[in-house]
Formats: C-alpha cells, sequence, structure tokens
C-alpha cells in the first residue's frame, strides 16, 4: 500500500511549471493532429517518444499522456465539421455531430463533444486512481472464455447499427472479419490470403483501412457532387442566435446519464486489454440509440449520440493505463507506446509498480488531471479556429484532407504500399456506401477480428475441443445469453408484428 507521503510527494512533482509546460505542449498537440484527417495521436505519440529520452520519466510519460488526451478532443473536429473522421473511434461521432454542423450548429456540437470528452476521460481518471487494483485483478481472471464471449456480446450490440436490413449488417461483419484474416495465422505464423505480397504479413494497417473507408470514400463522393461549385464544407450558421453557438447547462445536464453511461462502457471496456475506444464508441452510441425513446432521430443530429461516443472513448484513455500499470499488459495501441516510454526510462510496469514507484505514479495521476483542465480550456479555444478554417471552400477542404491522409498514412503505416492499400479500401467504402451496406460494422469487425480469432483459438484448446464445457464458465455463459437476448430484441424491433385485420 503507498503511504500518504508518497501520494504527496507525487502530486507535488506533478504541479510544478515545468511539468505543466510538457502536459500543455501535448494536450495543444494531440488536439491539432487529431484534427488533421489522416494524422492520429498514435503516430504524434511514435513520432514524440525519441523526443523524451533527455526527459526526467515524469515529464516524459505525463507528456504523452498528454497527446493521447488530446487526441481524443481533436478527432471529433473533422468527425463533426467535414464528415471525416481524424481518428477511428470518431467515426462514431459523425454520426450525430455532422448533422448538427449542417443545421448550422458546428460550435453546439463540438463543444458538447468537447465537454463530454472531458466529463468521461475525468470518470475514468477518477476510477484508475481510486480502484485501479481490484479492475485489473478482474480483468486478468477474464481468460479466453470469457473474452470470446465478451467479442460476442459486443458484436451483437454493435448489430444495432446495422440498418434495416439485417443481412447486408452480417455481410458486413464477414467482410471485416475476413479482411482481419489477411496476414500471418496468430497460432502457427503462416501467412494467409497475402498474395505474395509481404507487406501484408503483419496484416492490413488499420490506419490505411479506417482512411480509406471512413475518410476517402467520403470525400470522393462529395467531391463528384460537386459539379464545380465551391462553396462551403459546411453552411455555418448566420442567423445570430446564440443558442446554436454553445452548449447550455440544461442542454448538458440532460445528457448526464447519456454520458455516465458512455464512461462506464468506455472504462469497463478500456480496463480489458484488446478491445479500445473504438469498441467503446459505437458500443455506447448503440446502447444509447437502443434506451432512447425517440431511436429515429439519431442519425439526424441528436445531441445524445455525440455524448455517448465521446464520452466513452475518452473514458477508455485512462482505463488504459489500469491493466497497463498494475499489469504491464497494454490495452490499446498508444498505451503499447506509452509502455515502451516507460520501458525506456527503466520503469518495468506490472504489480510492483505501485510499491517501486510510487511517487511516480501518483504524479503521472496528479498530470493525467492537469491534463483533463487543459484539454477543456485548450479546446475551446481550437474549437473557433477550427470552425473558421472549415469555412473554406469545399474543394480545397477535401484537396488537402486527401493529402493529409495520404502523408498521413504512408508515415504512420509503411510508405506506399499502405496508401494502395487505403485507395482499395476506399472503393470498396464507395460501393458499400451505394448500395447501403454499413462501414461502420465493416471497421469494427476488422478491428476486433485478431483479438476475437485468438480468443476463439485459445478457448478451444483450453476446452479441448468440447464447447459444451462452456457451462463451466458462468460468466461467459451470462454474456452469450446476454447477446442472443439482444439479437432477439432487435429482430423484434425490426420486424414488428402487423396488426390483423379485422
Amino acid at each position: 500500500m503507498v503511504d500518504l507521503d508518497t501520494i504527496l510527494a507525487g502530486l507535488s512533482d506533478a504541479f510544478t511549471l515545468w511539468n505543466l509546460c510538457f502536459v500543455i505542449f501535448g494536450v495543444v498537440l494531440g488536439q491539432l493532429v487529431a484534427a488533421i484527417p489522416g494524422i492520429g495521436p498514435v503516430m504524434a505519440i511514435a513520432i514524440a517518444i525519441p523526443f523524451t529520452f533527455g526527459l526526467d520519466p515524469l515529464p516524459a510519460i505525463a507528456f504523452l499522456v498528454g497527446v493521447c488526451k488530446g487526441g481524443t478532443v481533436g478527432g471529433a473536429i473533422p468527425a463533426i465539421l467535414i464528415n471525416t473522421p481524424g481518428t477511428p473511434d470518431s467515426a462514431a461521432t459523425a454520426l450525430d455531430g455532422h448533422p448538427l454542423a449542417r443545421q448550422g450548429k458546428p460550435l453546439k456540437a463540438t463543444k458538447l463533444a468537447l465537454f463530454s470528452s472531458v466529463t468521461g476521460d475525468t470518470f475514468s481518471d477518477i476510477v484508475l486512481i481510486t480502484v485501479s487494483a481490484p479492475l485489473a485483478i478482474l480483468a486478468l481472471r477474464m481468460g479466453p472464455v470469457e473474452v470470446f464471449a465478451l467479442m460476442v456480446f459486443a458484436f451483437a450490440v454493435l448489430s444495432g447499427l446495422i440498418g434495416k436490413s439485417l443481412i447486408k449488417g452480417a455481410i458486413a461483419a464477414a467482410l471485416g472479419l475476413l479482411a482481419a484474416m489477411i496476414g500471418a495465422d496468430p497460432e502457427n505464423a503462416s501467412p494467409r490470403l497475402i498474395f505474395g505480397h509481404f507487406e501484408l504479413f503483419d496484416g492490413l494497417p488499420l490506419p490505411a483501412v479506417a482512411l480509406g473507408m471512413l475518410a476517402i470514400s467520403e470525400i470522393v463522393t462529395r467531391l463528384a457532387r460537386n459539379k464545380g461549385i465551391s462553396d462551403a464544407a459546411i453552411n455555418l450558421s448566420d442567423d445570430g442566435d446564440p443558442a446554436n453557438q454553445r452548449v447550455s447547462w440544461a442542454e448538458y445536464w440532460s445528457c448526464r446519464y447519456t454520458m455516465l453511461r458512455g464512461a462506464i462502457i468506455g472504462t469497463l471496456l478500456g480496463a480489458t486489454p484488446g478491445i479500445g475506444s473504438t469498441a467503446a464508441a459505437f458500443m455506447s452510441y448503440s446502447s444509447t440509440k437502443a434506451a432512447s425513446k425517440d431511436p429515429e432521430s439519431f442519425g439526424k443530429g441528436n445531441i445524445h449520440g455525440v455524448a455517448a461516443t465521446e464520452s466513452a472513448n475518452s473514458a477508455v484513455v485512462g482505463a488504459n493505463l489500469i491493466p497497463l500499470l498494475t499489469l504491464g499488459i497494454p490495452g490499446s495501441v498508444s498505451a503499447a507506446l506509452i509502455i515502451s516510454a516507460f520501458m525506456i526510462h527503466g520503469i518495468q510496469p506490472g504489480p510492483m509498480l505501485f510499491k517501486e514507484q510510487g511517487r511516480l505514479i501518483y504524479g503521472l495521476f496528479g498530470a493525467m488531471v492537469m491534463a483533463n483542465f487543459l484539454n477543456l480550456w485548450i479546446g475551446q479555444i481550437g474549437l473557433r479556429l477550427w470552425i473558421k478554417v472549415i469555412s473554406a471552400p469545399q474543394s480545397f477542404i477535401y484537396i488537402s484532407a486527401i493529402m493529409l491522409c495520404i502523408v498521413g498514412v504512408s508515415m504512420a503505416a509503411g510508405g506506399m504500399f499502405s496508401v494502395v492499400i487505403m485507395l482499395i479500401f476506399a472503393m470498396l467504402g464507395y460501393i458499400m456506401n451505394r448500395y447501403e451496406f454499413s462501414i461502420v460494422i465493416f471497421i469494427i469487425s476488422f478491428f476486433l477480428g485478431p483479438r476475437f480469432e485468438i480468443s476463439i483459438a485459445q478457448s478451444t484448446s483450453l476446452m479441448s475441443g468440447d464447447w459444451t464445457k462452456i457451462i463451466e464458465y458462468p460468466i461467459a455463459v451470462a454474456l452469450l445469453a446476454l447477446s442472443i437476448l439482444m439479437l432477439f430484441l432487435i429482430l423484434r424491433r425490426s420486424n414488428p408484428t402487423t396488426p390483423a385485420k379485422g
């Protein structure tokens, strides 16, 4: 148990001008790069790590955490303003955020995203600081069978986003899982579906797939509809109504249960390695839509849709550090990069970390609290700047976005080959959009595919090939039962009983 003197010493280390400067720089950098389509906080962290070699561990790691936190806010900006997600998890924010912007309420949508993001992030930080050890133990006790059942439950919840056709949703999910199988077999390390291109041995790069399907395909569609007319990317409100430029306390408070639900989902999934913020955002959106009294308003500019996704994906940032700090297991790509920064500075995350490096850990907690407040203040300044920039002509904004996507993917995912992959999936995204297949389901299936495959293989081995033994795992059975119930409710909602004619 860490004593009070160590906690106070760690907090005093965090609240210094030197450390504050690095947190500010990290938050600004995270918001900036995530707001630019094609570049995200993961790439920013990867680039920034070498520059932390000469720093002390606390400012170095606090800087990287600031980049992560700023990135969760920045990714929502292009998603809302031009329907081009800066990060994969902000694709869910675009579902309702962009319709709000098209209605002349870009400041309202982006401010709500900012407030929801900071709320969810603060919630997960409180959980991290107070109950990190018990949650880490819970995550450790979730074996392969429970993880498999959790994945099935995630797919069942996400199926609520498939729209009117369950068959098209199932096809999109199958295609996503098929794309996830490209690369090395996780059991035998033998190549699959690479067709002689050994650049695919590690699988399809997520940035190339996500940006191709979510960003490039949408941009190309919009440019095709432009027909030579150079309009603004969005139509900003000029009616002078202050209600469209701010989020009132009543609007924020009306979303309190939505943000709480999202924060809980993000915290639980973030504390479980391998799930991540993308799944949290879409699961929170789907559950909020299912619980709403007016589900038809989602996708048309419902503020609860923005609050649900941003509170969930931001809550993952703090929760990702639970297994990292206590078990040494990264819960996401960002956490994996942060754990490498720990190793660079001679710190070994794991069960003994709180005992051996308690002062550093509580200093990091203090820096995280600072980063939340800075995210709020810096974000409100940055939002107005980005809305001014986005009012430039469509052709300029979208062509610039395509160039940044190409540059960002080539830097983050391995050169021009990844750019080719991005363009291929942009074509696939265009076709799927044209025929109303769910790109959301494809992306999330692709994202969860490797972990899902590994959990199946491990579960099969653990039960010696006899899946009837799953009854020995009550948590897994409960999750599978909830999955069946969820699918039943979705089918019942999509095929309501028609009353007999009398």
